[in-house]
């Protein structure tokens, strides 16, 4: 059997002498002793074999780099995929006449909301046809497909806009909830003394050709825990609020798309 030979890759080798030379510095400035650095890296060993390493980049890394990245852009600020997201969402469609809804049980418990929203390019143009993926949690702040007894994809679905690319969906009002704390990303809250709280949202994901793929997250004014969001995900324009109409609550905002 040939063994293969991986090919030389420059821009690995780029970003890790620029890696090595923060970290160098990083060092200095930290004045990390042995045994300190034998912890850390103990420590990042059970955040890896507890399969938590996603979920620790999504909540105390991610938002940064998306920040450093798209500030400056114009469009939609992305935010976090988050650990909750899941492959094969049904397609959701309107029948005789009713609005789209989001997969869900008969008698679902939880507010009914019917959020909106408009999806644009960067140059004003509606997006007709853009597939937008749409995921959240439940009445008892889980998600499906996660220590949850729903189907698999409750709450999760995919649809696609209209001609002059607005939809609106019939779900309901999502809940704060918190990230898993019995492993290491537990001990980094405890040590750090930050709480596991993250505000109410919105997963979404829109797919338009010629566009970039936006992730993003929608939150609601008046979450107590927004301030406070331990991903530090939440920004201005992925604010909306949620107002009472008829029985039941009513959400919009707009989406704007940058192209490739």
């Amino acid at each position: 059997m040939v063994k293969q030979v991986a090919k030389k890759n420059e821009r690995v080798e780029e970003v890790f002498d620029l890696f090595i030379k923060h970290v160098k510095n990083f060092l200095q400035e930290a004045h990390l002793n042995h045994e300190e650095y034998t912890n850390f890296v103990n420590w990042a060993d059970r955040l890896g074999r507890k399969g938590e390493l996603p979920l620790f980049a999504d909540v105390f890394l991610e938002t940064h780099v998306l920040r450093a990245m798209y500030t400056d852009k114009p469009g939609t600020q992305p935010s976090l995929l988050g650990p909750y997201f899941i492959e094969g969402s049904p397609l959701i469609e309107a029948k005789d006449g009713k609005p789209l809804e989001l997969t869900q049980r008969p008698d679902e418990a939880g507010e009914v909301m019917y959020f909106s929203g408009n999806v644009s390019s960067t140059d004003g143009k509606p997006l007709a046809k853009t597939r937008v993926e749409m995921w959240q949690n439940d009445a008892s702040g889980k998600y499906s497909a996660f220590d949850s007894d729903a189907p698999r994809y409750n709450f999760r679905g995919h649809f696609f806009t209209d001609e002059n690319g607005d939809f609106t969906v019939k779900t309901i009002v999502p809940l704060p909830y918190s990230i898993p704390t019995d492993g290491p990303t537990g001990e980094f809250l405890e040590y750090t003394e930050q709480h596991p709280m993250r505000p109410a949202h919105l997963h979404l994901m829109f797919e338009a050709e010629g566009h970039e793929t936006l992730i993003t997250q929608v939150f609601f004014e008046g979450d107590k825990w927004l301030e406070t969001d331990v991903a530090d995900g939440v920004r201005l324009d992925l604010m909306t609020t949620l107002e009472e109409k008829d029985g039941y609550k009513v959400s919009s905002l707009d989406f704007v798309m940058r192209k490739n």
